[in-house]
């Protein structure tokens, strides 16, 4: 999402990086390309008003130390000034016992809101509470068959009298919560105009009712300055707790994302970054600064990987890594992993230094998809023992993968290429210490290579055959 302005900031950055000091001239110079920048990510005029403003003071009265260069000093009051709008941002929520602890979702129409509240009650799920979803959306058609599909989904419960009074349902549905002992009650409400009052004070007679913990208002991030409006519009009217971003992994600007918690002073809480109900994360300022600034995120990398793998899986895969026993089927395993970790693309962003190069790498998750069919279409034999793959095997492989004997070919060499370098490793004590030199070693082997050179080709035909045709 932050794509272009993260590649707007980058150029701010390179024409601080030839000038030997800081000086009020340059920092203005600087400051009006942030601005310019920030206004072209869709944030708020005043808000990238007073960010300039703040970034322009604290520029000029800092210190170049003989370590540091004038951009990375720059980059530094840029990072706390991107914390300092955005946080602070807590998405712990803040539970009561005895529960159940209430949480009202409100949002625009279309805004996602029905989705969102079964990623929020998967999320809650898996710190350990037991959350009910409750249907009050009583206006939209089918939006209760909608959510009982998505907690169907999320494996939680539903509470629902499909169309009737929001307000009776709301509190009938906190007594079946606590009766059937969940401690997190999910209200999700009609979605709403912010213009339409007598859907807003709706609104305002289920949170009177349930007099909720929480309440947080769900906005789509691709409507830009329009979230923003409508989230102060319902804070005036249900004084909320916090925003949930949906569709942050979409090709918005990113300008809501910055400007809400400075027009409305109400933290964002989740962001939505895919489709999936496990597409919901919790929000730190801190880390979406660095990925703004394209500096990755190595924190968010290392809890995703955590989820994706268990301890004992990875204490497994270092062991045969130790005795260079490492598969096709160990391999196998790996991408797995690494796909439930959420899109390559994302994945590649998050480790520092990355950001900026994926604009011209192209990542094709079908790459992925075709490793796993070539995989799949070999015998346990083969996989164990690539060795054994000759040209008529081959041809077997590819034809049962939908790909070319010289992908299987350069799928099983480069593969080969990786047992030999483990090889040397465990002959070198490389797993001891020394281990740097090896793993650039590893990281030059493209297992995807002669996949991705095949698209290359492809992609060149298809412009060459439309060029030829006008």
């Amino acid at each position: 999402m932050f794509e272009n302005l993260t590649e707007k900031l980058a150029g701010v950055f390179r024409g601080l990086s030839g000038r030997g000091r800081i000086t009020e001239g340059n920092v203005r110079e600087a400051c009006e390309a942030v601005r310019t920048a920030l206004l072209e990510a869709d944030v708020h005029y005043q808000v990238a008003g007073d960010f300039v403003e703040q970034v322009r003071n604290a520029a000029i009265g800092q210190e170049v130390l003989g370590t540091l260069r004038p951009d990375q000093v720059f980059v530094k009051v840029i990072y706390d000034e991107l914390v300092r709008l955005m946080g602070p941002a807590d998405p712990r929520i803040p539970y009561k016992s005895p529960g159940p602890t209430v949480i009202m979702m409100a949002g625009l129409q279309g805004s996602g809101k029905t989705t969102t509240c079964g990623k929020l009650a998967l999320l809650v799920g898996s710190k350990g509470h037991r959350p009910m979803l409750v249907a009050c959306d009583c206006h939209r058609p089918a939006a209760v068959e909608q959510l009982m599909i998505v907690g169907a989904q999320a494996g939680v419960p539903v509470y629902s009298e499909g169309i009737g009074d929001p307000v009776r349902i709301a509190r009938k549905g906190l007594r079946a919560a606590a009766d059937e002992n969940c401690d997190v009650a999910i209200i999700d409400t009609a979605g709403r105009l912010h213009i339409d009052q007598a859907m807003m004070q709706e609104a305002k007679d289920i949170a009177a009712a349930v007099k909720p913990d929480e309440v947080y208002l769900v906005c789509d991030a691709m409507t830009g300055q329009d979230a923003v409006a409508s989230a102060r519009e319902f804070n005036s009217a249900l004084e909320l707790s916090g925003v949930i971003l949906t569709k942050l992994d979409g090709d918005a600007r990113g300008g809501a994302a910055l400007s809400i918690k400075a027009v409305t002073g109400k933290p964002i809480k989740f962001v939505g970054v895919g489709e999936k109900l496990d597409r919901l994360e919790e929000f730190h300022a801190e880390r979406m600064a660095n990925r703004i600034l394209g500096m990755g995120d190595v924190v968010s990398l290392v809890e995703k990987a955590q989820a994706a793998t268990s301890a004992e899986e990875a204490a497994r895969l270092q062991e045969k890594l130790r005795k260079a026993e490492f598969s096709l089927d160990d391999f196998l395993a790996q991408i797995r992993q690494m796909r439930r970790m959420g899109p390559l693309k994302e994945i590649l962003a998050m480790v520092p230094g990355m950001g900026g190069a994926l604009k011209d790498l192209p990542v094709d998750e079908a790459e992925l998809d075709q490793t796993e069919a070539v995989i799949h279409s070999m015998t346990p034999g083969e996989r164990s023992d690539p060795d054994v793959i000759d040209a008529s095997r081959r041809r077997r492989i590819a034809r049962g993968s939908g790909t070319d004997p010289q992908d299987v070919a350069g799928l099983v060499k480069s593969f080969g290429q990786v047992k030999e370098l483990l090889r040397q490793m465990k002959q070198a004590g490389a797993f001891g210490g020394g281990r740097a030199a090896a793993a650039r070693q590893m990281a030059s082997i493209d297992l995807f290579g002669p996949m991705h050179k095949k698209r290359q080709r492809s992609a060149r035909k298809r412009k060459d055959r439309k060029r030829r045709s006008r």
